[in-house]
């Protein structure tokens, strides 16, 4: 039996309105549909995996996906959601982002195979069209009142809103017309703000082709707590690993609400239903164990980075979180060790006054300008109560001469009791 497209979306929580007819459409025939997504930054982050999984789930159902990057929607803007026009970008950084952005949706839409996924730029077909072209084979179909009746301009005519943002919608739209004539494409999807744009385009396709074209939007995800979904304090939580590192990536997911990971599983992984209510009444038996919160972070860091990065995330959050050994520590990559050390205090020390210490004491407190402890004696203390680590192995005998071999040529990691990090630079 063919997989239900629409009622897949809506068990998972992610469906917000389809334009009637649609849900047919999609029972009748395999069917190509798109989403647009504009190559502003040279990734996308975990705010746009909402609109990668229903590409994921249409491909899965059996259907065409598109991914349209907006070469040319970039260089305008939408106004959608936006509370101020937002930077140009040139052709040359817009090109950057795009190859970027497709590296990226690569490894979740699978463009080989019976239904494979294409992925077009709009810059292709708006390049040779004029402006004279665009307002007599475009803007003469739809109305001003039309396109003013829109939530997106309405919200923005008290702030002001340029003639470049207010055109977006026809763009858009013929974005819309000119995949159903070139590609055969009848459906466009996209976040709930977008309805207003993707249906000019299916009024586009009516009024100047007669063709039949269809609309469904998904759910803008929101955090239990109000807080922005895939906002950190440092910002964006990026799927690229130089903007965000894997063990970050993996922490994000991990460290949701008990109530966000039961609606985010269904959203951002494949499971089934049967797979994730079990899931969920496993978690709901023990909820201080995070079953659901390390099945989710699990699923989509493999699916982001690889399971090589995964085991990494997994080792690193050991090393701060859980229990680890030595050889923990000395197996993570540079960029990883980083990532988990960054925010606990740095001192820094020239290779000379490491050799040179006679004693841990004196390395723990003196060299170290008492940032992790004030005093030879507290640090004696501690010693003795066996609450002093160094490269995750305890420290004996506080009157030894500290050999320990340094980490990427350069670390040494201290630790004060079970939560209390410091990372050690060792300099020329």
């Amino acid at each position: 039996m063919k997989q239900n497209f629409v009622q897949e979306l809506n068990w998972r929580g992610m469906l917000h309105d389809v334009m009637p007819g649609t849900e047919e459409q999609l029972m009748k025939e395999p069917t190509a549909g798109y989403i647009g997504f504009d190559p502003t930054a040279d990734s996308l982050h975990i705010g746009h995996l909402v609109q990668i999984m229903t590409l994921v789930h249409f491909q899965h159902a059996g259907h065409k996906p598109v991914a349209l990057v907006g070469g040319a929607t970039g260089m305008v803007g939408d106004p959608s959601g936006k509370s101020a026009e937002r930077n140009l970008l040139s052709e040359e950084i817009l090109r950057h982002n795009e190859a970027c952005v497709k590296k990226q949706l690569e490894k979740f839409i699978d463009f080989s195979g019976a239904n494979r996924a294409e992925m077009v730029n709009n810059y292709d077909w708006f390049k040779q069209m004029n402006f004279l072209e665009f307002i007599r084979d475009v803007g003469k179909h739809i109305t001003v009142n039309y396109m003013m009746a829109k939530d997106s301009v309405q919200k923005r005519l008290e702030t002001g809103l340029s003639f470049t943002e207010f055109t977006y919608q026809l763009v858009q739209g013929y974005d819309f017309y000119w995949l159903h004539q070139n590609k055969n494409c009848k459906l466009q999807m996209g976040g709930s703000d977008q309805w207003g744009n993707i249906v000019t385009g299916t009024e586009l396709i009516r009024r100047k082709s007669g063709g039949e074209a269809f609309a469904l939007t998904t759910q803008l995800i929101k955090k239990a707590d109000g807080t922005k979904f895939g906002k950190t304090e440092s910002g964006n939580v990026w799927l690229d690993p130089q903007k965000t590192s894997s063990y970050k990536f993996y922490q994000y997911w991990l460290n949701i609400s008990d109530e966000d990971a039961t609606h985010f599983i269904k959203i951002f992984t494949q499971k089934s239903k049967a797979e994730i209510e079990a899931l969920i009444a496993e978690h709901t038996k023990a909820p201080h164990q995070r079953g659901l919160q390390t099945e989710l972070a699990k699923d989509i860091t493999e699916r982001v980075h690889s399971k090589a990065e995964l085991n990494q995330a997994i080792k690193a959050s050991s090393i701060l979180f859980g229990q680890s050994v030595a050889e923990d520590l000395a197996s993570l990559d540079e960029k990883t060790f980083l990532s988990v050390f960054e925010g606990v205090p740095q001192i820094t020390l020239t290779k000379s006054a490491y050799h040179h210490c006679t004693t841990h004491i004196e390395l723990l407190s003196d060299l170290t300008q008492g940032k992790i402890f004030p005093s030879k004696g507290e640090a004696r203390k501690m010693i003795a109560g066996g609450g002093v680590s160094i490269n995750k192995q305890k420290v004996e005998d506080g009157n030894l001469k500290p050999d320990h071999p340094l980490l990427h040529n350069k670390y040494l990691v201290a630790q004060k009791g079970k939560k209390n990090y410091f990372l050690i630079e060792i300099t020329e």
